[in-house]
């Protein structure tokens, strides 16, 4: 293996949505299964609900994968949490249909919690609305302080100032500040990324795969940042993850992430892995 990786190091495998490639998208089908193919935790999205409850939806409607029209806000979590989710991935890919998937629900972050938070949960903020980011973030320190969960929560967004705010409330948290593909490429400098993530308090680094690049994953960690990757689905881009030093990569399958991370690390660091 080249490119400087440290012999016995540990790559974290996170279930993006959980496992989403097989189950659907951020509901407990995936979620579960994201844990039975071996990942190290999960990722999920939380909006805001009207009634100011954190619900776990990626969209900021309906449409897609409750097939329904309207917004998330513009519904009250128990209307929500009724609102069926898996139907729309049997019609997408029947190749991984199941009959139980029609009936998965919306989650609230708090039945998450409850669930799961003896692992490690990412939490992606959501909110379009610039003035409900406040709200979100309170809501999601205030339940992540509730279950006790501050060691276990990151909580991230492409919103910096929603991480600022988890930060002004909850300093002990740890925040994840996002960066996609709509920064300019292919040459994105390195310390305008960390720059970014200084101003926000950011304790982590999450990149596009596509931003990952020696010179930044380098620097980020040298100024104390953990550097994250999204999202992984190929063993290209897991071993070029891994080779760079990366904390953890976000990727929709699991298990075959972990079985080709099992298969291209070294020999020592795989017995260490393995018990």
């Amino acid at each position: 293996m080249s490119g400087g990786v440290i012999p016995g190091s540990r790559l974290l495998i996170i279930g993006h949505r959980g496992a989403s490639a097989y189950a659907p998208e951020n509901t407990h089908a995936a979620f579960k299964m994201a844990f039975r193919e071996a990942a190290d935790g999960i990722e999920l999205d939380v909006r805001l609900a009207r009634d100011g409850v954190p619900v776990v939806i990626h969209d900021a409607t309906l449409d897609r994968t409750a097939l329904v029209s309207g917004e998330v806000e513009s519904y009250d979590s128990t209307v929500l949490s009724k609102c069926y989710v898996g139907e729309w991935f049997n019609l997408r890919h029947p190749k991984y249909a199941d009959e139980f998937f029609p009936y998965e629900r919306i989650p609230t972050l708090a039945e998450v919690f409850q669930s799961y938070g003896s692992r490690l949960i990412y939490v992606e903020m959501k909110c379009e609305d610039a003035s409900r980011r406040p709200a979100l973030a309170r809501a999601v320190v205030e339940l992540t302080r509730t279950h006790g969960l501050v060691e276990h929560v990151i909580v991230k967004s492409f919103d910096h100032d929603s991480l600022a705010e988890v930060k002004r409330l909850a300093p002990e948290i740890r925040t994840a500040a996002l960066f996609g593909r709509s920064w300019p490429r292919p040459l994105v400098p390195g310390a305008k990324i960390i720059a970014a993530a200084e101003r926000c308090g950011a304790d982590e680094i999450s990149l596009h795969r596509s931003l990952l690049r020696k010179s930044t994953v380098e620097e980020a960690r040298r100024r104390g940042f953990e550097v994250l990757a999204w999202t992984v689905n190929s063993a290209f881009w897991l071993r070029r993850a891994f080779a760079l030093g990366v904390r953890a990569v976000f990727t929709d399958c699991p298990a075959q992430m972990h079985n080709w991370f099992m298969q291209f690390i070294p020999g020592d660091a795989r017995r260490r892995e393995n018990g």
